[in-house]
């Protein structure tokens, strides 16, 4: 394919890029699609440093984008797996009220998922609870049976063997620098070459809000990196059977610490939310100067700061002590010890905050002319990305006025 003359440019070859291009060839296959990303790999950074769940889409208030999409792409997830031989695991998952007062928001993520439409919740009583994780204490739990786990590097792969029999051109080591629109067109400058399209999605993770900015977009809100840091049970720690949460904090938009089975078999413990200081800062040693400064300027940090300062201040205690990570991992599973845990990987949240300090909760994807920029994609949206992939599908076909 021609690069220099695509109809479509998608900017960042993760899950969502990929699935993006997948709907859009299945739309309108006359279409000429190239995915830019800029490392040398696909999938390599929020998708590759996934966990690897499955999400039901309980947590999700019913009729957003996050409900709507998340539970449509289980849906559409499962079967590209089942289709295209990718392992998944339907291993259940329990949240747990570990006292009383948590047991009326229990009940409403119950009434949630409910209402979004989710097959099989049950609340459990103790001794329910028992024949499913043994180890695990709560006064009541939820739980859901058709929760699964996955290997999303797995899934990213087969996008791109089905991408390539259509067509699309994968160009892996391309960051774009500079967008220019010239004579109708865009013309975007990469470490690979230049491209020119017609049209521009914008599935750059990490780096969507620079790059809406770069495109000339007005952008409302600032991606702030949050890295969730992982412990991993031995292999002889048998206490965990499968996914083990807890009831979420409303006052902080993270899940909290829990534990998660992993299709290799493993059982990763975390993470915990700690501000990053750089956008692909999965170490704390890791420093982008000028990434941080641009974090610091933003009245947004100092306004969210304001709100969350005090456990802001837990998370970054807790990823330096071992204990207190165990002691919030014990309220789930009390026989848990530190000598049961080792230093597991890392990940790093883009998270969308806005100028006010709040953390965007739902998906934001916003079209301007020629462009459609995905501003806010956290958790779940390598769960919903095929769904994602047709909700940016059907904006493109009235955005640029595909047939």
């Amino acid at each position: 394919m021609d690069t220099r003359g695509v109809d479509i440019a998608i900017v960042g070859g993760g899950i969502v890029g990929l699935a993006t291009a997948h709907a859009l060839t299945e739309r309108f296959p006359r279409c000429s699609v190239v995915i830019l990303e800029k490392e040398p790999r696909l999938g390599a950074h929020q998708t590759g440093h996934n966990s690897g769940v499955i999400h039901a889409g309980i947590y999700y208030r019913p009729g957003s984008h996050k409900a709507k999409l998340c539970v449509e792409g289980v849906r559409l997830l499962i079967a590209f797996c089942e289709a295209n031989g990718v392992r998944y695991e339907r291993c259940g998952k329990v949240i747990l009220a570990t006292n009383d007062a948590e047991v009326p928001r229990l009940q409403a993520l119950y009434e949630r998922g409910t209402a979004n439409g989710i097959a099989g919740l049950e609340m459990l009583p103790r001794d329910r609870l028992r024949e499913l994780e043994p180890h695990a204490q709560a006064v009541q739990a939820l739980f859901s049976p058709n929760t699964a786990i996955v290997d999303y590097s797995a899934v990213t792969a087969a996008l791109a063997v089905v991408l390539t029999t259509r067509g699309v051109d994968l160009r892996t080591g391309a960051a774009v620098g500079a967008i220019r629109r010239m004579d109708g067109r865009l013309h975007l400058e990469t470490t690979g070459g230049t491209t020119t399209a017609r049209f521009l999605v914008n599935c750059a993770g990490l780096y969507a809000d620079s790059l809406a900015r770069l495109a000339g977009a007005p952008v409302d809100v600032q991606i702030i990196p949050f890295r969730g840091e992982y412990y991993v049970l031995k292999p002889d720690t048998h206490l965990v059977n499968g996914l083990i949460y807890p009831v979420p904090d409303p006052e902080f938009p993270f899940l909290g610490v829990h534990f998660t089975k992993r299709i290799q078999g493993d059982i990763e413990a975390g993470p915990n939310a700690v501000l990053a200081f750089a956008r692909e800062g999965y170490r704390a040693t890791t420093v982008h100067f000028s990434e941080l400064l641009d974090t610091v300027r933003y009245r947004g940090f100092w306004a969210m700061a304001g709100r969350y300062w005090r456990t802001g201040l837990y998370e970054m205690y807790r990823s330096v002590s071992k204990a207190a990570f165990v002691r919030a991992l014990q309220r789930l599973v009390p026989e848990i010890r530190a000598e049961h845990l080792v230093p597991g990987g890392s990940g790093v949240r883009a998270q969308a905050v806005s100028r006010d300090g709040l953390l965007v909760d739902d998906f934001k994807i916003a079209a301007t002319t020629g462009a459609i920029h995905v501003l806010n994609a956290p958790s779940p949206a390598a769960t919903a990305s095929l769904a994602i992939g047709r909700h940016i599908a059907n904006l493109a076909g009235t955005t640029f006025q595909l047939g």
